[in-house]
């Protein structure tokens, strides 16, 4: 039988002395977690998801609050997309966590072993990073997709979202603290912090006695803050101005419908294409083709002089160059090579996601290899560059740097590994 709902309810907390007291339960939850059996995780994360759409109509109903007033507010298209919760994205939320009920735990994973000649046997094996604290905007996705990550990987969730999605973020959270108490495991291994002022989140950013790592999943001022106020170790998981660029070799009919998926099917996520290249030698044709159809999906267009040569547009300055738009808008150039094209790239990009549409291996060799961006993608298109559809089940994140993790962040990026030394009584 579920446990009553009084015993579940998630304890909203406000204040840094409350944001320390919540690192504290969160520890003392990983250390429990990190022992737990496989099969203890994943009673947990099934009933999780049974009670999340148990409670459906709660949580729509909170959702729908928090749409309403974000509306009110003036909220832009994109980011009210990314809030809005339906009964088919509930679904896929269950879903997901069902997804990482059924993937192989890391934890305890032998990654190396050697034995030495002195007879000491030595093993490299994957163990849970132990408090994993997330600090997102505006997706109550988010809150399923990080707390079951976190919990198959045996760590502790100490969760922030926005102000907008609070309501919403509340009332997941405690679907899922409810799973996790029907399966016997501790229900503070996901937290969710109900103060959403500047000051709660600089005191989760200094947690440094409870935070193994921190992952913002947010705009360019999430993570200048990040820079400015963290203390603790972090994963950025940064803009995504992702582009595409369609070489001289390109299927034309192809690389139009690759195109239009990247930048169309959904414009306010990271993995939405943002910035289009075209080489000279099909710009002629391919760029009036490509342009019509965008500007008929509501796309506004700005281009370099090559391109507005070809295709009415506006003027694209190096800041529109830049840019993560998160909506219908790209930015277009025309390129002399291959060369000029990964040049572009590395210039511009944040280092999410580039895809290269080609009919040339070793022009695909060559963009694979001198592209400096955490996943580029042949002849696909962008939205690939996702968890659930790299097969992690979800990503607690798409990290833009290079240490520790990089890319679609799964369960794997959430462990480390110890050094297991076994031996027979040998000494130096």
């Amino acid at each position: 039988m579920e446990p009553e709902q009084s015993t579940i309810t998630v304890r909203w907390m406000a204040g840094g002395e409350h944001i320390q007291d919540l690192g504290r339960r969160s520890r003392a939850a990983s250390r429990r977690l990190a022992t737990a059996s496989t099969a203890q995780k994943d009673a947990a994360l099934l009933a999780a998801a049974e009670i999340l759409l148990e409670r459906a109509p709660e949580i729509l109903a909170a959702n729908e609050a928090d749409c309403e007033a974000a509306a009110t507010d003036g909220m832009e298209p994109g980011p009210l997309d990314r809030l809005r919760l339906d009964p088919q994205r509930l679904d896929a939320m269950a879903a997901g966590i069902r997804r990482v009920a059924d993937l192989s735990d890391p934890v305890g994973e032998v990654l190396e072993g050697w034995r030495r000649p002195n007879g000491l046997e030595i093993q490299r094996i994957r163990v849970p990073l132990g408090v994993v604290a997330i600090i997102y905007e505006n997706r109550p996705n988010v809150t399923s997709d990080a707390a079951s990550l976190c919990l198959k990987s045996g760590n502790a969730a100490l969760l922030r979202g926005s102000g907008t999605a609070l309501a919403s973020n509340r009332a997941i959270a405690s679907a899922i603290r409810a799973g996790i108490t029907k399966s016997g495991l501790p229900e503070d291994g996901v937290q969710l912090v109900d103060d959403v002022s500047h000051e709660s989140a600089v005191a989760m950013m200094q947690l440094t006695d409870y935070v193994d790592c921190l992952i913002p999943r947010g705009g360019a001022a999430l993570v200048q803050a990040m820079r400015e106020h963290a203390t603790v170790p972090v994963v950025i998981d940064g803009d995504g101005n992702c582009h595409v660029y369609v070489d001289a070799s390109a299927d034309l009919v192809e690389a139009v419908d690759l195109v239009l998926n990247a930048k169309t099917q959904r414009p306010g996520v990271c993995n939405a294409a943002e910035s289009l290249l075209v080489h000279r030698a099909v710009a002629d044709e391919f760029l009036p083709r490509v342009g019509a159809a965008l500007v008929e999906s509501g796309v506004e267009l700005v281009g370099d002089a090559d391109a507005r040569s070809r295709f009415e547009m506006g003027v694209a300055t190096d800041d529109d160059f830049a840019r993560e738009y998160l909506d219908l808008k790209m930015s277009v150039a025309v390129v002399e090579s291959i060369d000029a094209a990964i040049e572009h790239v590395n210039r511009y990009s944040s280092g999410h996601t580039e895809m290269i549409a080609t009919r040339d291996l070793e022009a695909a060799r060559r963009f694979t290899h001198e592209v400096d961006s955490g996943t580029v993608i042949v002849n696909a298109s962008t939205r690939f560059t996702d968890g659930e559809r790299f097969g992690f089940g979800a990503e607690i994140g798409i990290s833009t740097q290079k240490l520790h993790a990089r890319g679609p962040m799964g369960l794997r990026e959430l462990t480390t590994s110890k050094y297991l030394v076994w031996g027979d009584g040998q000494v130096v």
